[in-house]
C-alpha cells in the first residue's frame, strides 16, 4: 500500500519517507490509517524497495503470539532503516542452520522472542551466531515481560555491559515502544529483582539515542531482616532451597543467626547462585 490517509488527506508512503529520512517528522508517530477500511498503518522504510504502508492488526490479549512476533520485527526493521541501518527481517545465516529476525549489519542480529525458549535452544541458536561472529541482541514480547520476580526462564535474555550493568529488552508493538531494563540485580536469597526503566520509542530518533544512552546507575537498599526471614521461611517448608541450605547448614554447623549480615547484604546478578549457598560452599 503506497498511499494512507492523514488528518483526512492522502499521502504518499514516498513523500513521508522522505520526511522522516530528512529529520522533518520522526517515523510512525502519525495516526496513519488505511484509505479503504479506515484500520491503522504502519510506514515501512526499506533499502530494497520503495516506501509503503502496512496494516497493523489491534493488538489485545487475545493477539497470538506469531501476529506480536511478526509486529515487533516489522515494527522493529523499520526503525532500524530509518536510523540508518541496512535491516532485513528473515535472513538465513550458518549455511541455513540459522535465521535472523532482524538483521541489522553484518555483524548485528536481532532475535525478537514471543514464544516459549528452552535453554537448549537458546544455546544452540546463541552458539551459531558466535561461530559466524555475528553479536545476537534478545528482545522479548509479553509472554517474557520482566516483573518483580526473576523467572528461570527470563535469566537466559540478560546481557551486560559498563554502561548499563545487567540488562534486558522488551518490545511492545501495540505502543510502538522497546523497554530497557538496565542495573538489573537480584536481591542475596530470594527471587526478587531491582532495576532502573529507560523507553524508547520505534523511531528513528530514539533507535539512535539507544546507542548512546549513559544512564546514572543508583544503588539499591537492601533489608537484611528480610533476607533472613525469606530464608527461614524455606527452610521451614522444606523448598528446594530451604533443603539445600539446610544440608550446607548442617553440615556446616552453623545457623542461620551465625551467618555474617555480609551474606544477607550481597547482591547478585539475575539467575546467579544465591549468596548464602556461595557463602556454604567455599
Amino acid at each position: 500500500m503506497y498511499a494512507a490517509m492523514l488528518n483526512k488527506k492522502i499521502v504518499l508512503a514516498v513523500s513521508e519517507a522522505n520526511m522522516v529520512n530528512t529529520g522533518q517528522k520522526n517515523l510512525n508517530i502519525d495516526d496513519y490509517r488505511c484509505p479503504h477500511c479506515h484500520k491503522k498503518v504502519i510506514l515501512i522504510i526499506s533499502e530494497q524497495k520503495a516506501a509503503f504502508f502496512k496494516h497493523l492488526t489491534s493488538y489485545s490479549n487475545a493477539m497470538g503470539e506469531k501476529e506480536e512476533h511478526h509486529q515487533s520485527k516489522m515494527l522493529l526493521k523499520a526503525a532500524l532503516t530509518a536510523a540508518g541501518f541496512n535491516a532485513q527481517v528473515e535472513i538465513p545465516l550458518a549455511d541455513g542452520q540459522l535465521r535472523a529476525d532482524v538483521l541489522a549489519s553484518e555483524k548485528l542480529a536481532f532475535e525478537v522472542q514471543c514464544a516459549p525458549l528452552s535453554d537448549t535452544e537458546f544455546r544452540h541458536r546463541h552458539l551459531l551466531y558466535s561461530e559466524i561472529g555475528v553479536t545476537d541482541i534478545w528482545i522479548v514480547g509479553r509472554r517474557h515481560y520482566l516483573k518483580k520476580k526473576l523467572k528461570h526462564t527470563q535469566s537466559i535474555f540478560f546481557r551486560k555491559n559498563k554502561l548499563w550493568g545487567n540488562y534486558y529488552l522488551e518490545i511492545n508493538p501495540k505502543k510502538n515502544v522497546f523497554c530497557l531494563k538496565y542495573n538489573v540485580l537480584q536481591e542475596p536469597v530470594t527471587n526478587n529483582l531491582h532495576y532502573q526503566v529507560k523507553y524508547f520509542a520505534l523511531d528513528e530518533l530514539d533507535m539512535k539515542m539507544f546507542w548512546h544512552f549513559k544512564p546514572i546507575k543508583r544503588d539499591y537498599p537492601i533489608n537484611i531482616n528480610n533476607q533472613k526471614k525469606y530464608l527461614r521461611r524455606q527452610l521451614v517448608q522444606k523448598t528446594k532451597l530451604g533443603l539445600k541450605i539446610g544440608e550446607l547448614l548442617y553440615c556446616k554447623g552453623l545457623t542461620v543467626d551465625s551467618l555474617p549480615d555480609e551474606v544477607f547484604s550481597t547482591w547478585r546478578n539475575p539467575g546467579e547462585v544465591d549468596s548464602v549457598t556461595k557463602f556454604l560452599q567455599k
